[in-house]
Parts: structure tokens; sequence; C-alpha cells
């Protein structure tokens, strides 16, 4: 068995990464590159493989840096099969939509190229086989597979493969502990060797039970200013987990303070239809609300904006108020219209809740940039900027170890990918240190190793 790492290697974005059984060729993930104008310009090269000769390929979650290729690999000749889990089906298709969008605009704006269509789309979606968690998938000659839950976003995975005598595990993304909504992450099999993303490989979070105080402290300290909370958050997932605390606070706790909320996300918005029609992936918490009739994804106060029109209304609303926008690293979306409105105010705050790539506009505002570009015009940065880790997604380095260490059979190798090469580097010592028999690496970019 071969591993060819074709993304995500030294990086956070891309994943993409080829395994070559005695009779198989098979693709986990195929997500696009973010962050700066090289990273996504990469998405428009050719694939350094041949699409037509992949026998399947695996998807672990619908976050576009997973599954954002998908459609482009289908129109470059991929015809077999996509499993991933039935919700990532229907909210990759949500993502895929977004990014079609999207570049139609950079298209026109920029030039920049359009790497698949509305056709390409639905073929992509028709070759979607929506699995359940633990159910065999048997690709003949021994080769089997099965998902199990990653408990990092709404139907995220992380997959086992079984194939000329090995079991070969890919994490995917990790969740954070005890994240709301999602199911606790699974343990891991009997594994000889482990692909393991390193995004928060070198850090800790703050502890996940002060996330609500975070938040609600965030909240005071808005109203405190009187200026405007933005909080750029991702679409599918931190959104919903955001939207879930501040329900707790406003209907359960009641401690959360009267101020206008807008969620200003159209894809975020159709999200949360998907998280109603699956409450099979709810934790146990998320799935007693559930049954009492309880939408934790709505509460009074918040108000959706999917239009334009709505969006723009926002701007005549008084302060203080709080608004959710996508895009979560501020390299798009409708963030960046309030970023450019209050930024230069210092009663606002910026709140950053999530990963930030290099090369995009959240990165430089979480380094202390005291000037950003927005839409071609220099902004001063006079607004407070604040990031909370207990609001990530992503596992941290105390989980992640923990997770490799409570498998069911140590893996003998381990990889350490979707991480900048600080963070890879840090958790892959880690390891090595920390559990006996178990080597670790951090591959490079088209870097082919041998099981």
């Amino acid at each position: 068995m071969k591993v060819t790492f074709f993304g995500a290697a030294h990086q956070v974005t891309g994943s993409c990464h080829l395994i070559e059984t005695k009779t198989k060729r098979i693709l986990f993930d195929c997500g696009m590159f973010q962050g700066g104008n090289y990273n996504e310009g990469r998405n428009a090269d050719a694939f350094p493989f041949d699409p037509s000769e992949l026998d399947a390929v695996f998807v672990s979650h619908a976050h576009a840096d997973h599954s954002g290729r998908v459609p482009k690999l289908i129109r470059d000749g991929y015809a077999g099969a996509v499993y991933m889990t039935k919700g990532t089906r229907e909210l990759a298709k949500i993502i895929w939509d977004d990014s079609l969008s999207i570049m139609r605009y950079d298209n026109e704006k920029f030039q920049r190229p359009i790497l698949f269509d509305e056709h390409d789309i639905d073929e992509a979606y028709g070759c979607c086989d929506g699995v359940d968690y633990h159910q065999k998938i048997d690709l003949g000659d021994g080769v089997t597979a099965l998902f199990k839950d990653a408990g990092h976003i709404f139907g995220s995975s992380f997959i086992e493969l079984h194939a000329d005598g090995k079991t070969l595990a890919y994490s995917g993304d990790l969740g954070n502990k005890n994240a709301p909504i999602v199911r606790p992450t699974e343990m891991l099999g009997e594994i000889d060797v482990l692909l393991i993303e390193s995004t928060y490989g070198d850090r800790l979070h703050e502890p996940e039970g002060h996330r609500k105080q975070l938040l609600l402290d965030i909240v005071k300290k808005g109203i405190a200013n009187g200026g405007v909370i933005m909080m750029p958050a991702f679409s599918i997932e931190r959104t919903q987990e955001i939207l879930y605390d501040l329900d707790q606070l406003k209907e359960h706790d009641k401690t959360l303070p009267n101020l206008p909320i807008y969620l200003d996300s159209p894809m975020a918005i159709k999200a949360g239809k998907v998280y109603k029609e699956f409450p099979e992936y709810y934790d146990e918490e998320a799935a007693q609300q559930y049954k009492m009739g309880d939408d934790f994804l709505h509460f009074d106060g918040l108000e959706v904006t999917p239009s334009r029109e709505d969006s723009k209304r926002i701007n005549h609303s008084p302060n203080p108020k709080m608004i959710i926008a996508g895009a979560g690293m501020m390299n798009g979306g409708r963030i960046l219209h309030h970023a450019k409105r209050y930024l230069p105010d210092p009663a606002s705050l910026l709140v950053l809740v999530g990963y930030q790539a290099q090369g995009t506009l959240g990165r430089r505002l979480y380094e202390g940039a005291e000037e950003v570009e927005i839409h071609g015009d220099r902004i001063p940065v006079r607004a407070t900027v604040t990031a909370i880790g207990a609001l990530s997604a992503h596992a941290d380095q105390d989980k992640l170890v923990d997770w490799v260490r409570s498998a069911k059979k140590t893996p003998a190798k381990v990889y350490c990918v979707h991480g900048e090469p600080h963070a890879s580097t840090e958790l892959a010592h880690r390891l090595k240190k920390e559990i006996s028999g178990l080597e670790a690496f951090v591959p490079e970019e088209g870097e082919t190793v041998e099981i």
C-alpha cells in the first residue's frame, strides 16, 4: 500500500491524499486550496493524477478545503462513487453552489477561472453515495472501509480503510472537546497507520467549559462599548454552534442581555435546514431539546438576513449589535462589508472563532495589522480584535494525542497532515515522546510513502 500527499502537507488547506493498494486507487478528500492568490490559483491546475483511473473517492466532511474540488474531479474524468455520510452530501452541495457563485463573481471582476458549472455539481451530487456511520463499504478484492464520527462538524467522519492485510485511518478533521450539537469523536480501532490532522498541533484551547462564559463576556463588553460585535464564522458548524450557545444563554441560562443579533450568511441559513433533517447526528443534549420541540438555532432577538437587501438594512440598525457573517477567515463573504464599515470604530469588536490560514485577511488581523485592504480601500484597524480558541471546531494538541493514545491498537506510523509546519512538527514530536512504539512524520507535498 502506498500513500501520496497531494494537499494539506505543511499547510491547512487542499486536503487530498491518494491511497494505492495492490488493486485499487482511492482518494481521501478533494479539497480546495484557500488563503492568498497563489494558493487559490492552484485550484485551476490539473490534478497530479488521472481522475479517470480512480476506483473510489472518500470525503471526510463538507468543508470546502476537504470537498471543494469534487465537482472539478468529475469534470476532469472521474465517474465512480464518492462516498460520504448523508449529512455531508447535503452540506457539500450547498458549499459547491456557493463556490460557483463566488467563482462567477471573481471571473467577472478579476477574470479568475471558473472550475466547474451547475452540470458538474449535479453530476457530482449524483455520484455521491450517502452512507451511515459504521456501514461497511466493500470495494472488492478484500478492500473495505467505514466511516466513524469525527465530532468536527455535522456529518463529519474519520475513515478506516482495510486493504492488503493492513488498516489505515484518515482523521479528516477532529472536533473540539464537548462541542455542542455534534456527538463526541469516536475512538480509533485497531490501526497500523494513521494520517492525522494537526491544525492546532502546537497549542491548547481554553477549557471548553468556559465557552459560553467567554461568549457572554464578549456580548457584555460589546454592549458596554456601544459598538458592533463582528464575528466572522464558518457557515457550517461554527455558526450553528455559536447560535446554540447563544440560545442556551438567552432561553435557558437567562443571562444574555438584549441586543439585536444578525445572522448574515445565506449559506449558514441553508445549512441550518440540513441540521433539522438529520437529528440522528445530535449529541444527547441537542437530541433532548429536539424532542421537546426546541429550535436551538433560533431565539428571540435573532434576525436572519438571507438577501443582500436584508444585509444592507443591518447598517441602519442602531448600536450596539452583533453580526455573525461568513466567511470565517474573512477571505470573502459579507463579513468584509461589515469589517470595512466598523473596523475603524474603536468601540467595535472583531471576534475570530476559527483557524485563520496564512494569506487571509483574518490572519493579518489576528497578527495585529494596524491597516488592511478591503475591496481596494485601505482601512485603519481601530476596533479591538480578539480570538477565542474554545469556539474552534478543531481538536487541540491534548485531544489529538489522547485520541491516538485511545486506539485499540497503537499505530506504528503516524503522518501529521493539515497543519502549518510548526504545528505538525510539534504534534509529531509529542506523539513520539509520549506513545511508545510509535513513529511520527511530517510529510512533504507530493511525497509518496510505502506502508
